[in-house]
């Protein structure tokens, strides 16, 4: 990837009605990164990603995009962004081919046939060209809608939760394609909520109730929220996730499956809190690396909400 940056913007804020609804973002997007954002749902991941790119105006803050001004040169970036929404919206009763076509004949693009050709082909749809829209798969669906996005070219990509319902082998094959994109040049900025998404992005956001809480690579994330966490592996892990909240060192308790995880700051006083928890009992305690979903139950649970409104 390159070190040029992409986008570069500084205190972004936003309001709907008396609702503050993004609080002075500031963050910077290389060309050719994947950049995800996180965070609870209405957390204002969305409205801080079309401010970014021109797609809706900050009430205050300044940055560029793509070397224009987010305020008064955002008809310049709108032409060279790609953005795909959370719902899927093309033609059922028409081809995928017929789609790209419409939305090509739309946007009144030039040489539109040879760019819907080469779209199909760059997306690895020349194949199903001549499907109906509405008999194909979820994935397949996504895949359609990523490639009218990507009909005119665009230097940066916006996605939407682009993988909510799909299955998880589409949702790996659609990565892939992202890295692809990613590795031709193009800036992706896409919102999840799937972890094993998010350790797929080169940098991350973490954004919960308009403000940015975390942001770097998984690794950095993890690493600047200094938890210490356990697996507990047993019986009844329900009652001793209950019996363990709120007693020294101990910040949080996650049921993943048939183990618990047992996260805090303080590593000695959560070590001695689970031994004396465990003893005598069939339970089984190994140490482990605090992962991303960790982190972000972390974050989420210490966020304050000082919208009274999520957009």
């Amino acid at each position: 990837m390159s070190g040029e940056q992409a986008i570069d913007v500084r205190d972004l804020n936003k309001h709907f009605g008396d609702k503050h609804v993004v609080r002075n973002v500031s963050l910077q997007v290389r060309r050719g990164e994947i950049f995800g954002f996180l965070g609870p749902n209405g957390s204002g991941k969305t409205t801080t990603i079309r401010m970014m790119c021109g797609l809706l105006t900050p009430d205050s803050g300044s940055g560029t995009c793509l070397g224009f001004d987010i305020l008064r040169e955002s008809s310049q970036i709108k032409r060279q962004v790609g953005y795909m929404t959370q719902r899927f919206s093309y033609w059922d009763d028409l081809t995928i081919r017929e789609n790209l076509d419409f939305v090509a004949r739309m946007y009144g693009m030039k040489h539109r046939r040879k760019r819907v050709e080469a779209t199909l082909e760059e997306l690895g749809l020349t194949e199903r060209a001549n499907q109906l829209t509405g008999a194909l798969s979820g994935g397949w669906k996504q895949r359609l809608a990523l490639a009218a996005c990507m009909l005119h070219q665009p230097k940066v990509l916006l996605l939407d939760e682009p993988t909510a319902g799909v299955d998880p082998s589409a949702r790996r094959d659609f990565w892939e394609e992202l890295h692809r994109l990613s590795a031709r040049g193009i800036s992706v900025l896409v919102s999840t909520h799937y972890m094993d998404e998010a350790e797929r992005c080169h940098k991350l956001a973490y954004i919960a109730y308009g403000e940015l809480l975390a942001r770097g690579t998984a690794q950095e994330v993890t690493a600047a929220q200094g938890l210490s966490t356990w697996m507990v592996h047993g019986e009844a892990l329900g009652a001793l996730s209950e019996a363990l909240r709120g007693r020294s060192g101990v910040d949080q308790t996650v049921l993943f499956g048939a183990t618990l995880h047992v996260s805090g700051k303080d590593g000695a006083a959560l070590e001695r809190t689970l031994r004396e928890a465990t003893a005598g009992t069939d339970c089984r305690l190994e140490r482990t690396d605090t992962g991303l979903e960790d982190v972000f139950i972390h974050l989420m649970n210490h966020a304050v909400d000082r919208t009274g409104f999520r957009k």
